[in-house]
């Protein structure tokens, strides 16, 4: 007897759809699990089988073979419990599932045949969907989380009891399933768009002074540009780079469901969830990090920090305190947009589309280049070398704002300051200059800007030109330092609402390659 059912895995942070087959023979009475299992599916067996003795049913006391295939991908996870249970009934006769529908089962089993949620339901349900699947029965855990994918039925299941509808047995003893229409069926929620003012719990107004840095924050958010903020302690680094979230534009609908599908695929998905994410992944992970918990890897390869800061920010609080390694590995995602993890069976590619937001000290003291008769360095050139070597000048290249940070001087509270609010706007009025710009593009950005289009887009009056190449030659800066250039120029003008790249849209991006422009000296000692 040969029965087929659909399940499916992670394979990354997409899902993956495995077809459940079932054979049952004459023979010993033994289970065999057969397709690149893993542990956690071969030991499904004994989950399985008291699942079925505990709900009433025989489990064959016959030679079963279960494949999952394809055969040559490695399979991982427990989301297969429900579909491999309900292979074995229905291959047995003990269930007639309908015949005429094309259905997705996932879930975990405990032994007394409730079911337990599954990490990354979102991606499986969009592929069945994609698939041309009729319905999913998975766990009433997962429910709401898969109904957020609408076009197919879903369908909350909290124990393997629940599928046998009432009054559902044939004549023979057999138990006949005609539909599903019995099970709990979960609707998309109404409306998963981002409110247009969300409620800002933390503002730029409670920053006073630094405007300059609000001005780079404000160019860093309306182009999606990397920036580092260089200062003294005390000086609000952290607290100008927390209130970041609050000037960034919405998520669009096709960046909401990509971060859900990551927070998913991490088992990071908040409990009763009722629609997309809203509001953009802002990340803060310990300098203590390994390489691993930055990018993604293990075993089974997770997503990292850069994976979960995907179109939001990644914020390294003091820089110069990860370790080189560590930061090294930054250099191919701020370049790809993606993380490619390879092990010897597999490579997984997970995206990473973040805006790089750090702070560091200029010195291991924090008071190099400050005011003397304030707080005086203590650090030996030396020192102050060996702490800023830890940045790699291919990963300062990379950042396209370099901004000082300097102690607030007097009369602070006659400062005039910037909200969030307002800044938002600005950054807004960009964020649809840049739509309408390259809507027929794969890009969204101007920090997206290479080759043919940044040179169509990034267009130079004379004067602007002239006095970008001087600068390029007397500080000897990379081409990549170059295009950084152009392209926060770009995000400049459009601030102003001008087309062509002016002198001065040129002039401002140049000072803020603050790190370029001293060509990473040391401080003056006294």
């Amino acid at each position: 007897m040969y029965g087929k059912l659909y399940g499916a895995c992670l394979y990354g942070i997409d899902g993956v759809l495995i077809e459940v087959e079932t054979d049952l023979s004459n023979g010993l009475p033994q289970t065999s699990i057969i397709g690149l299992p893993d542990s956690a599916i071969r030991e499904a067996v004994e989950r399985v089988r008291a699942a079925i003795k505990n709900c009433g049913f025989q489990y064959p006391m016959q030679r079963v073979t279960i494949n999952l295939a394809p055969a040559d991908l490695k399979k991982e996870g427990s989301s297969f419990d429900l579909a491999i249970a309900l292979a074995i009934l229905s291959t047995s006769e003990q269930l007639l599932l309908p015949p005429d529908k094309k259905t997705l089962f996932l879930g975990e089993l405990a032994l007394d045949g409730s079911l337990r949620p599954v990490p990354g339901v979102l991606s499986m349900v969009d592929l069945a969907r994609r698939q041309g699947f009729d319905s999913v029965i998975l766990p009433q855990e997962n429910a709401a989380e898969g109904a957020i994918i609408g076009g197919i039925d879903v369908f909350g299941l909290s124990h393997l009891k629940e599928i046998i509808p009432d009054n559902s047995t044939s004549p023979d003893g057999k138990i006949l399933i005609e539909n599903y229409k019995h099970l709990i069926s979960h609707r998309p929620p109404t409306s998963t768009a981002h409110e247009e003012h969300p409620s800002l719990p933390e503002d730029y107004l409670d920053v006073l002074g630094q405007q300059h840095v609000k001005r780079a924050l404000t160019i860093a958010a309306a182009g999606m540009h990397n920036i580092l903020l260089v200062g003294p302690p005390g000086t609000g680094k952290t607290m100008l780079i927390k209130r970041l979230p609050t000037i960034l534009p919405p998520l669009s609908e096709l960046e909401a469901l990509e971060v859900t599908k990551i927070l998913s695929a991490s088992g990071k998905l908040k409990e009763g969830v009722s629609g997309l994410a809203t509001r953009r992944p802002f990340r803060s992970p310990h300098h203590t990090i390994s390489s691993g918990g930055l990018i993604g890897g293990g075993t089974v390869p997770k997503p990292g920090e850069v994976s979960l800061a995907h179109r939001g920010i990644l914020f390294l609080d003091e820089l110069p305190e990860f370790s080189r390694q560590v930061l090294e590995v930054l250099r191919q995602p701020l370049e790809d947009r993606q993380v490619t993890v390879s092990r010897a069976r597999a490579a997984f590619t997970f995206p990473a589309h973040f805006m790089l937001a750090a702070s560091m000290n200029p010195c291991p003291c924090g008071y190099a280049g400050g005011d003397p008769q304030l707080q005086r360095c203590t650090c030996s050139p030396a020192k102050v070398a060996a702490y800023r070597a830890k940045i790699s000048g291919p990963l300062i290249d990379r950042i396209d704002l370099q901004v000082e940070v300097p102690r607030p001087r007097e009369g602070l509270e006659a400062t005039v300051t910037s909200s969030s609010e307002t800044m938002l706007q600005m950054v807004l009025s960009v964020h649809k200059i840049q739509a309408a710009r390259y809507k027929n593009y794969p890009i969204s950005w101007n920090s997206e800007l290479s080759g043919r289009l940044l040179r169509r887009y990034a267009n130079l009056e004379r004067d602007a030109s002239e006095m970008l190449v001087q600068t390029i030659d007397a500080l000897g800066l990379s081409m990549r330092s170059y295009d950084r250039i152009l392209k926060m120029a770009r995000t400049i003008a459009d601030l102003g609402g001008q087309d062509l790249i002016q002198i001065e849209h040129v002039a401002e991006a140049i000072q803020y390659r603050n790190l370029d422009l001293k060509s990473v000296a040391m401080p003056e000692y006294d």
